[in-house]
Order: structure tokens, then sequence, then C-alpha cells
């Protein structure tokens, strides 16, 4: 029930929700011929314009992603483990019997190469499926169709599947890792997502050695057409907003 509030909080607060609040709160008191109602509606759609163009949405998660830049593997030190985070595949439905890979599945592919060059003995993957959800499994367990798939044998996958959140991830993991003598892992997760994550394994005690991919962020030249709005620079910015509060609140 926690993390339904909590997911409802943030539609209320991020964009595109909490503008289209705030705008509908200008709305009404300009109806209510109250001050400063017609300009709380002007800084809502100005600032709803602003998020959803490339311009702001790239430099709000280029910020993010500079902290992690890519890393080649051959640089990787070893550790106990590999730990890579939900957030790529959509487990089956009741719609589609396969799991669904999404924007972010190049965590799993990465964690696999890292492995593949024996930067770690074995994977673990943590991601749970939100109980509100059509889900047939949790994300861990549709994740492991991928690594075996690739090529990795089922023997060396470790699965955390009740986490649903970043936090939880990073402590139901820890505990795990214990119980086996690890305390040195490479975190993989999108490089927009590592400064919250690995906030949240460093306070386990673990030592974590960040392995960021899913680097977003192009090099576009100026253009004008990036100050026109887009859906997906909208959902880039609301991305970039959550880590950024949710780094704050340690959430």
């Amino acid at each position: 029930m926690g993390d339904f509030v909590e997911k409802v909080g943030q539609a209320l607060v991020l964009p595109p929700g909490g503008l289209i609040v705030l705008a509908l709160l200008g709305l009404w008191l300009a109806w209510r011929d109250r001050r400063g109602g017609k300009a709380i509606v002007f800084v809502a759609l100005a600032t709803l314009w602003l998020m959803a163009t490339p311009a702001v949405s790239d430099a709000l998660r280029g910020h993010l992603e500079s902290m992690h830049p890519p890393i080649a593997i051959e640089r990787v030190p070893e550790a106990d483990a590999i730990v890579v985070l939900g957030g790529g595949i959509a487990p089956p439905t009741s719609r589609n019997p396969q799991p669904d890979l999404g924007a972010a599945a190049d965590r799993y592919w990465h964690a696999f190469r890292l492995w593949r060059a024996g930067k770690a003995p074995e994977i673990l993957i943590s991601g749970g499926a939100q109980p509100w959800r059509d889900a047939g499994s949790s994300e861990a367990e549709a994740a492991v169709r991928l690594l075996t798939d690739l090529g990795m044998p089922a023997d060396r996958i470790l699965l955390e599947p009740a986490s649903l959140d970043t936090r939880q991830n990073a402590d139901f993991s820890a505990t795990m890792l214990r119980a086996r003598g690890a305390d040195r892992i490479l975190l993989v997760t999108s490089a927009l997502h590592m400064r919250r994550a690995s906030a949240h394994f460093e306070s386990t005690g673990l030592e974590v050695l960040t392995v960021p991919t899913d680097h977003e962020v192009r090099g576009d030249p100026p253009s004008l057409l990036r100050w026109l709005p887009d859906s997906d620079a909208l959902d880039g910015s609301r991305r970039a907003l959550k880590e950024m509060l949710g780094h704050r609140l340690r959430r």
C-alpha cells in the first residue's frame, strides 16, 4: 500500500501531473477572481512546455549521467558479485506471455558482458513485480530467461524477486550477498539512476563499484527543433526529476 501511495504522490508532484494540477489551481483562482490565478496558469504551462523540450530534458538527464560516465569493461575491477537492478524488462502478462524488453534492458546485457569478461563469478538480479500490475512473474525471474538465452548458466544467477523500489533493492540484495560472503559488488544500472542507487547500496555497508550503462543523452547540435515539445523529452525530464527528488529523500 505504501508503494501505491508513493506512486500517486509522484504523479501529483512530478510533470506532467504536478504542472497540470498547478494549472487547474490557477484556473480555479482566476475563476474566483483571485489575484495571481492567471499568472499561475501561465507559469504552469510555460514550465510544462520547457520540460517537454529536448533541450531542457537533455540538460536535466545529462547532469545526472555526467556523474557516471561510461567505463570500458577492461578497466572494471573484479568483485564478488555483479548486481543488476530491475527496470529494463516488463514481466509476462495475461496479454503477452513473453517478457518485454524496455529501453533500460541494456542493464542486463552489460551485466552479462561483465560476467563473461570474468569480473565476478555470478550475477544477482534485483527486481520484483508491483502488486497492482498484471504480471505473471517478477522482473528478476523474467530477466533470467534473457541471461540464459545469452548463454549464462542458470546456476550462476541469483534472484532477489521481492523488492519494489531502489531502497529495497539495496537492503534485500545486501542480505543475500552477505549470506554468501560477498562484500564487494559491481553495481549495474542506468547512468541516470546510478547516483540514487549507489547511495542506497553504500548505506548497507557493501563496497560498491559503480558500472553505469544505458546512457541516453546524445551530443545533438543546437537547433530550434530542440525547443519544441516532444513526449519523449517530457518523459525524460520526469525521470530525471524523479531521480533528483528520490536522491534527496533517499527513496
